[in-house]
């Protein structure tokens, strides 16, 4: 990147690169329950970020998040949340995979969600893959609060640059925290932290040499129930456990984007027990 050079008397000097736009997105949905169909009660959306809703025909409100500027860049912004009502099933996914871009120096993208269900509701955080192209710093943080019996699905999934065009990740900057309570109590903690080199990402402890990874929580009275059909489904190919009574988690690695999907999709639909939306179709 050119720096600017101003001059002060008979000296030239190198200023910082001058600021660029930033991106700000927000989204608010609010999913209601009326008769035997989940219905939009609220929509708030804010900068470039904006909410589709397919046309339906089951028991729930499908939602689609679009990022207009195409991925994330150092210094932007995104938030989405969601709340699902009592006995409402909201389903929240995006219309692409995400893109992380290559950032500047001390410049990271952010991302935040927050999610709520009350009694007796469903919420499905199902976004497609975030791509992290070399570079690339992005933090992300989903919290999510469980009334009672509610129940919760999420993904996300991670690729390292897309290998069939031949990209490679020499160097980049990735955090990725969950935090899901229900009434109130934390009942499942995750922190991911990726960073530095492509050597670095190769060790056993990182990612093995693996060009993609997805983790997929399930928290609801069925989790113990669906364990069994999940690990017969994944075989030796990754892991799934339950780490406390009603918490369900998956965790996957494979070679490149489209063995990762081709693997979480059956997983996905499992352990929601519906198909996933049009916009994950291969």
């Amino acid at each position: 990147m050119k720096l600017a050079t101003i001059e002060i008397g008979s000296r030239n000097v190198v200023s910082a690169p001058p600021p660029l736009p930033r991106a700000r997105g927000t989204i608010f949905i609010n999913a209601a329950r009326r008769g035997a169909r989940s219905v939009l009660a609220d929509l708030r959306q804010a900068g470039s970020a904006r909410a589709l809703f397919p046309f339906g025909v089951g028991p729930m409100l499908d939602a689609t998040l679009l990022n207009t500027t195409g991925g994330i860049a150092g210094g932007d912004v995104f938030g989405y949340a969601g709340a699902a009502g009592p006995g409402a099933w909201l389903g929240m996914t995006t219309q692409a995979a995400e893109r992380a871009y290559r950032a500047r120096l001390g410049e990271t993208g952010q991302m935040t969600v927050g999610l709520s269900a009350a009694v007796g509701a469903r919420l499905d955080w199902l976004p497609q893959e975030t791509i992290l192209f070399d570079g690339s710093a992005l933090v992300r943080r989903l919290e999510v609060d469980l009334a009672g019996d509610a129940r919760l699905l999420a993904v996300e999934a991670v690729v390292l640059g897309r290998a069939a065009m031949g990209e490679r990740i020499t160097g980049l900057s990735f955090v990725d925290q969950w935090r899901v309570r229900r009434d109130g109590k934390l009942v499942y903690a995750d922190a991911l932290r990726l960073a530095g080199s492509a050597a670095n990402l190769a060790r056993r402890a990182r990612l093995g040499g693996a060009g993609a990874m997805a983790s997929v929580l399930l928290a609801g009275d069925d989790a113990v129930a669906l364990l069994g059909p999940v690990r017969r489904l994944l075989g030796e190919e990754a892991g799934a456990g339950v780490v406390r009574p009603g918490v369900l988690t998956v965790r996957m690695l494979a070679p490149d984007g489209f063995d990762l999907r081709r693997r979480l999709m059956p997983v996905l639909e499992l352990l929601r027990g519906a198909p996933l939306p049009s916009m994950w179709k291969m």
